[in-house]
């Protein structure tokens, strides 16, 4: 008596067909290769086991229990699951795409949003100021008293004090907190600390802005009081701001500045900035950031310090600017409105205020 064959392990897998018991005579190189394909299509194993059973059984006679009409109809089972879970496969590769691009849509439409509300915001505070500071004497004494109290503020800070390296701005000749005192203090009475100050270069579309350390030798054209400041013979960009010369290669790298000021269109209580829209100086914090590679080693940046006139300092929405609409950023809680790019300050200062902001 014969050990069961593989035909019978074949009739297993069918057994809720109903079956007709027919005969395939298989022959060396005959009809045993059409028996081995149909079993290896349905069941892999199966179809390894007739090949291998039938190569030394040549002339024997074997019971196959399965017609051709029910291997017809597997073989259509088998075709359409793998129809369904291609169309599975692609509705789910398709869902994916339109919760892709819906995703990107409402991102697209958040930022342009966003821009919006700056844009307003810039529009009507750049008005604000252009009212008020025009040039005038007594405006232009205006300016310089509430920018000389900024930054005697800014002396009396224990950041200050211990910062080895210090970044600031050279200001525009008008309608900006001015620096010129602040760095002739510097310059002459904290010469042991380094001076870094900003230069765009020619390609204003760059948008990309580097600090260089200075040489602050006295140079250049006499101040009205008689003093000179080291900038003063350099060259000018298109907002009227001296630059230092392009020969001057000594840039700052990450962890060389410990203490930068930055100025800002408007600044609110949360430490938010608004900027003039290039984002020289959300580029250049990037820059600045100095990562630990080891686990003693921390991430590191500048202390970032704003600077501002009253005008510039919103703890609520003035009445005489319209925002069109911008009251407040209701994902922040600040008036200006940021977005994950933009750089909250550690401090903001004006003339009346040392603001603090909570980390």
């Amino acid at each position: 008596m014969h050990r069961p064959s593989v035909f019978a392990i074949a009739i297993s897998h069918i057994a809720t067909i109903s079956t007709v018991s027919i005969q395939l005579l298989i022959h060396r190189g005959g009809g045993r290769h059409v028996a081995a394909a149909a079993a290896e299509y349905i069941f892999p194993p199966v179809g390894f086991g007739i090949t291998r059973n039938t190569k030394y059984h040549h002339k024997q006679r074997c019971a196959f229990m399965i017609t051709h009409a029910h291997f017809a109809s597997m073989v259509s089972c088998k075709n359409n699951i793998n129809k369904q879970q291609q169309r599975g496969s692609a509705a789910i590769d398709k869902s994916k795409a339109q919760s892709d691009s819906a995703a990107a849509a409402v991102f697209s439409d958040t930022i342009k949003l966003l821009h919006q509300k700056k844009q307003s915001l810039r529009k009507r505070i750049r008005s604000r100021m252009k009212s008020t500071y025009y040039l005038s004497t007594d405006e232009t004494d205006r300016l310089i008293t509430q920018s000389n109290a900024v930054f005697a503020r800014l002396f009396t800070l224990p950041e200050y004090e211990s910062a080895q390296s210090i970044g600031f701005f050279l200001s525009m000749p008008s309608g900006e907190i001015q620096t010129r005192n602040a760095i002739r203090k510097i310059v002459e009475e904290d010469n042991d600390k380094t001076l870094y100050v900003p230069r765009v270069g020619l390609d204003l579309e760059k948008c990309e802005m580097d600090m260089v350390r200075c040489e602050t030798a006295a140079s250049g054209d006499r101040d009205t009081d008689g003093k000179t400041v080291f900038y003063d013979a350099w060259p000018r960009n298109k907002w009227g701001i001296p630059e230092p010369p392009v020969s001057t290669t000594d840039v700052a790298k990450p962890g060389d500045i410990d203490l930068l000021i930055v100025p800002g269109l408007a600044f609110d209580t949360h430490g938010h900035r608004l900027g003039q829209g290039k984002g020289y100086y959300d580029r250049f914090i990037v820059r600045m950031h100095k990562y630990g590679h080891h686990e003693e080693e921390e991430d590191a940046r500048p202390f970032l310090v704003g600077v501002c006139l009253e005008e510039q300092f919103l703890e609520e929405v003035p009445r005489e600017i319209d925002l069109g609409g911008v009251d407040r950023d209701d994902a922040s809680g600040g008036i200006i409105p940021i977005s994950d790019h933009d750089y909250i300050m550690d401090m903001v200062l004006s003339p009346s205020r040392t603001l603090v902001v909570p980390k």
